[in-house]
């Protein structure tokens, strides 16, 4: 009996043990395919676009599309037209984060007001809606009006472009606590304070970053939306591109616009980095 004990103990602890070892041989595999995947898009995407350049348009009209050799030579190796792309690039960033600082702040706030009422959720809801569908280009111009065109003007239009996403998110995440944690909360008899800052908080920090990702890219073009309009203070990137548009200087215009998509790209990384530690953080936790 006491053997049979212990082979059925033995094999219980292999049964746990072999989805943790599946999982573990798993892991590298996915990890290699989601570096080489895109990759390998890159290469393909890359190539289709010189084959294009060099052989479906005339020698004549390449300008229209130069290929990416002449786009890099042009764009990335001059050092004078480098340095002037990544300063207002540089420019184009920081207004970005500024204003998407502001739409989190701002976002987070508005949206724990309304998880705590729903007369608060039903007054201010829909103003967030109403922000989300006015057209940009329609009311830039009336800030540059009623604040001027320097750097906070480009802010607001920041922050208007990127805080439904938060908003919303952040809204879902706090409401999606299961009703057993809220009673168990209540059974410890924990105040509105305690239950939203250790329980909807944490269980809506996924949710929140996922809006934050998608704000960090509306923030990039609500500020390069911005500079095309407002044609004072420190030129941004959507200055240089309108320039560079007008010189039809195609190879710096195809420069300036993957630079600025690779900003974006990069803040969409950071809050993706931020989503799986936040994840797993969540998943040592439950273990424990």
């Amino acid at each position: 009996m006491t053997t049979v004990a212990a082979d059925a103990a033995a094999g219980a602890v292999a049964t746990e043990n072999r989805p943790k070892t599946a999982a573990r041989q798993r892991r590298p595999r996915i990890g290699a395919v989601r570096i080489i995947a895109p990759v390998v898009v890159f290469v393909l995407v890359m190539g289709l676009w010189y084959f294009a350049s060099h052989h479906l348009i005339e020698e004549q009209s390449r300008f229209l599309l130069p290929g990416p050799d002449e786009v890099i030579r042009q764009g990335l190796l001059d050092s004078a037209v480098r340095e002037e792309i990544l300063s207002a690039l540089g420019s184009t960033v920081l207004v970005a984060l500024t204003g998407l600082l502001i739409a989190i702040v701002l976002g987070v706030g508005f949206a724990v007001v309304m998880s705590q009422a729903r007369w608060a959720e039903y007054s201010l809801y829909p103003y967030a809606v109403i922000l989300q569908t006015i057209p940009i280009l329609a009311v830039v111009p009336l800030f540059g009006f009623w604040f001027g065109y320097e750097f906070g003007s480009r802010v607001i239009v920041c922050v208007m472009v990127s805080l439904f996403p938060v908003v919303t998110n952040t809204l879902f995440g706090l409401k999606s606590v299961a009703p057993a944690e809220h009673d168990l909360f209540t059974l410890h008899v924990a105040n509105r304070l305690q239950r939203l800052l250790k329980l909807q908080l944490p269980t809506a920090l996924p949710a929140m970053i996922s809006g934050f990702k998608i704000s960090g890219g509306m923030a990039i073009i609500g500020s390069i939306v911005a500079d095309f309009f407002f044609r004072q203070g420190e030129p941004g990137i959507g200055r240089m591109i309108d320039v560079y548009r007008q010189r039809l200087a195609t190879e710096e215009l195809l420069t300036a616009l993957l630079l600025s998509s690779l900003a974006g790209l990069i803040l969409f990384w950071f809050f993706d980095f931020l989503a799986v530690r936040v994840e797993r953080a969540n998943g040592h936790r439950r273990g424990d």
